[in-house]
């Protein structure tokens, strides 16, 4: 399969790389290219802006997760019938799973998909210096798949000597820059990114920064860039199980439950699940005739007064979970799912009750990385190992015990998730394409309890 592909990476977070990534998928909207877009790694709201641009769902492409045949198979899928794939990558460029190991990071992405790279350089204060810098990721590896440079906070009048010097001294191309942008900054918060709805005037910012790369960078040499990566292989797709019997599963979809893998929810649609979708924070109850349960990450505790303010939605969710109603929650899910919630300032808000106890703010990032799940069942099924990731600043009182959570590298380790005969919840994300036994034995146990019902 040929698909024209580009890479936009960095030195380390905080280079640009967001910015490039939305600003060139705008410019290449308004030139009519039908554009797919990925995010390297297990980043949810990084996507999000993606999407804002292209108005098309934006995908993650992990190495960690789903292997290499599987991360490809996923890239020739979502990106079949574009005209191009723009990925963005993870922290810095070499960055992986620990400071001896890149699996996981942009390079190991950029080597598995055999796609061209876009180095962008904070060049800020700093002018001949940079050259030792671009020259040290350009040599650090024997093919870095590095194939052009992008220059961050560049005067416009520095910034012609510097490709000239760059591409004299160092040979390779260098590709535009981004002047300072004051208007086009993107907030942050403590689980990264601010919300893309968050930000005043979102898609106005947007638009201004393509605007503004359209005359600073050089579109037509990133294009052929990108017309160079060779063909993905050939490989056979991941057959998936379907459901013997139709399925619908409530899905939470609202300001508070907003971090999803696209590829998650294509998956269960794959294997036969309706999805409907409502909202925790504004609906008043579930919707009716569910089959199971999904609730997902986000940020439940910024809207905790209007979450335990909705008792209507909170008497619907524990009323059907005492019923048996098969449930998957994860994050802030989980954290909807206890008796109280006590937020950032201390105030503590009742909750759905499912899950004994508090979940409670500690101040800190409690965990943070890749997992590997190991020694549980998932609804009563053995289904193996479970990669999976962590990135949260609460912890819970009654977290669970039924899986050990391993990191990949390192010696550390600890138990978490709670699971039973229909509920499976804890801090974990799951990617399914790491292990699909584990979506399987949801919907079977949703098949299950609606033929006993």
């Amino acid at each position: 399969m040929k698909l024209d592909r580009i890479l936009i990476t960095a030195p380390s977070s905080g280079s640009g790389k967001t910015l490039v990534t939305c600003g060139l998928l705008g410019i290449l909207k308004k030139r009519g290219l039908k554009t797919a877009s990925f995010k390297c790694g297990p980043d949810f709201i990084d996507p999000m802006f993606h999407t804002k641009v292209i108005g098309t769902k934006s995908r993650n492409l992990d190495t960690f997760f789903a292997g290499d045949e599987v991360t490809r198979m996923l890239l020739r899928k979502n990106g079949a019938d574009c005209d191009i794939a723009v990925m963005e990558g993870v922290m810095g460029y070499y960055d992986g799973l620990s400071e001896n190991s890149s699996r996981a990071g942009a390079s190991d992405l950029a080597q598995v998909t055999d796609t061209p790279v876009l180095l962008v350089v904070n060049a800020a204060a700093a002018s001949r210096s940079i050259l030792p810098l671009i020259k040290g990721f350009l040599d650090f590896q024997e093919k870095p798949c590095i194939k052009g440079v992008i220059l961050n906070r560049i005067s416009p009048m520095l910034y012609p000597r510097m490709k000239k010097v760059i591409e004299e001294e160092l040979k390779v191309q260098v590709v535009g820059y981004l002047p300072v942008l004051k208007d086009c900054v993107l907030e942050s918060r403590h689980l990264g990114l601010l919300m893309p709805d968050e930000i005043a005037s979102v898609r106005e910012k947007l638009e201004l920064l393509s605007g503004e790369l359209d005359h600073t960078l050089d579109v037509d040499a990133i294009l052929e860039i990108a017309h160079g990566a060779r063909e993905l292989p050939e490989e056979a797709d991941l057959k998936l199980p379907a459901c013997r019997i139709p399925l619908k599963i409530g899905l939470a979809r609202d300001e508070a439950f907003c971090f999803f893998y696209e590829d998650n929810l294509a998956m269960l649609r794959e294997m036969g699940a309706e999805l409907v979708e409502f909202s925790p924070v504004h609906d008043r109850e579930l919707p009716e005739g569910l089959d199971g349960l999904l609730l997902h990450g986000g940020y439940p505790e910024l809207y905790a007064s209007a979450l335990s303010e909705n008792r209507s939605m909170l008497a619907s969710i524990r009323k059907a979970l005492e019923k048996g109603l098969p449930c998957m929650a994860e994050c802030g899910g989980f954290l909807y799912l206890h008796e109280v919630l006590r937020d950032m300032e201390g105030r503590e808000w009742p909750m759905v009750g499912a899950v004994p106890g508090k979940a409670y703010y500690t101040g800190h990032l409690t965990r943070f990385g890749y997992i590997t799940l190991s020694e549980g069942k998932v609804f009563g099924r053995e289904v193996g190992d479970i990669r999976s990731h962590e990135f949260h600043y609460f912890e819970s009182e009654h977290a669970g015990e039924a899986f050990l959570a391993s990191k990949p590298s390192g010696k550390r380790s600890w138990r978490c998730i709670r699971s039973g005969s229909s509920l499976f919840a804890g801090f974990p994300h799951l990617y399914y394409y790491a292990n699909p036994e584990v979506p399987k034995a949801f919907l079977e146990c949703c098949v299950e309890r609606k033929s006993d019902v």
